[in-house]
C-alpha cells in the first residue's frame, strides 16, 4: 500500500533534552516551568532557566502552548505523545518508504527489529482490526 506524502507541516524532531521535557508536561499534564523543572531535574542536572528555554523552543515548534496565569506560564502539550509518534512515523513512512506501511512493516520484520511476542501482538491486532471492519461493512449493507 502506498499513499502520496502527506502535505501536513512537519514539525522539526525532538532532541533529548526535549523529549524528557515533553514526557514531563506529558505526565503531568498542564504545568509551570517549576514542576517541569523538578521532573527533569530527577534524571539530569538543569537550571531552571535551561527548562524555561526548552519550553520556549517547544512552544516556537510547535509541540506546546502557554496560558498566562498571574506571572506563571503554564505549559501545555499541543497533543498526545502517541499522536506525535504517528506523524514521525508517517514521516519515516514518507520519507523512506515511499509512503507504504507494508515496506516499513516488512523490513521490521526482515531486519530482526520485532520480538516474537511483538509480532504476535501485532499479527492479532490486524486480525481484530480486519474483523473489526468485516462486521461494520456488513452492517452498512
Amino acid at each position: 500500500m502506498t499513499r502520496k506524502p502527506s502535505r501536513e507541516r512537519h514539525r522539526p524532531a525532538l532532541s533529548e533534552l526535549e523529549h524528557e521535557v515533553m514526557k514531563a508536561v506529558w505526565a503531568s499534564g498542564p504545568c509551570t516551568v517549576e514542576h517541569v523543572h523538578q521532573a527533569v531535574s530527577r534524571q539530569r542536572d538543569l537550571k531552571e532557566v535551561t527548562v524555561r528555554t526548552v519550553l520556549r523552543r517547544l512552544e516556537h515548534k510547535g509541540h506546546v502552548q502557554h496560558d498566562v496565569d498571574g506571572r506563571a506560564y503554564i505549559y501545555r502539550a499541543v497533543e498526545a505523545p502517541r499522536s506525535l509518534a504517528a506523524r514521525a512515523v508517517r514521516h519515516v513512512l514518507d520519507r523512506f518508504c515511499h509512503g507504504s506501511v507494508d515496506e516499513l512493516v516488512c523490513g521490521l520484520v526482515e531486519g530482526n527489529v520485532l520480538s516474537d511476542a511483538e509480532l504476535e501482538t501485532l499479527e492479532a491486532s490486524i486480525k481484530a482490526r480486519a474483523r473489526a471492519r468485516t462486521k461494520s461493512a456488513k452492517k452498512g449493507r
